[in-house]
């Protein structure tokens, strides 16, 4: 009966404190987007717990930012017999119990409000990249080796190619990161 907590942002660079998930046994922590369910941290977790454990997350919105990854998690998880709790949405799932109208109401409506949010940025996004094109400012995000990213997943027990899979480059690259850590 353990208490597992999650926690996501969307970038390395951003800050996890705010995120404040009380009492938990084990904390799984992903920086990557959540556009999708394929996050490492995530699928560690989703091993990891077991019948009559607690998943508890900051909002609705940092475990999946789809209406439908949602919900399928949502549902799996509880077929599974584990609990969901959402601290800042005061939402709470509790596995074997039924979830009454005003709780499944809010899911929907927060996860809706998810999506939607992140919609809007994906939008806003390639409007200024329209835009700064059109002036000619716009040259595309610079190319850098992201070596913390590579060094904390190795760390974590990913061979090279999952770590190059994961992060969206050339195992070659992953292999030079490599080379570069050890030299320095």
């Amino acid at each position: 009966m353990a208490r597992v907590g999650y926690i996501r942002v969307s970038t390395a660079e951003q800050n996890t404190d705010r995120q404040d998930l009380g009492n938990v046994d084990r904390v799984f922590e992903d920086k990557v987007s959540g556009k999708n369910l394929d996050r490492p941290q995530l699928t560690k977790m989703l091993e990891y717990v077991r019948e009559g454990d607690t998943i508890v997350c900051y909002s609705i919105d940092r475990l999946a930012r789809s209406i439908m990854n949602l919900l399928n998690l949502v549902e799996e998880l509880q077929g599974r017999g584990i609990s969901l709790e959402f601290v800042k949405d005061k939402l709470s799932f509790v596995a074997g119990e039924g979830a009454t109208p005003n709780e499944k109401l809010m899911l929907h409506m927060l996860a809706a409000f998810g999506e939607f949010e992140r919609s809007l940025i994906s939008s806003r996004q390639a409007e200024g990249i329209a835009k700064a094109k059109a002036r000619g400012v716009y040259k595309g995000a610079t190319k850098r080796l992201p070596r913390d990213q590579v060094k904390e997943l190795l760390a974590q027990g990913y061979n090279k190619s999952q770590v190059a899979s994961q992060l969206g480059m050339s195992r070659t690259s992953v292999y030079r990161i490599v080379d570069e850590l050890r030299e320095s």
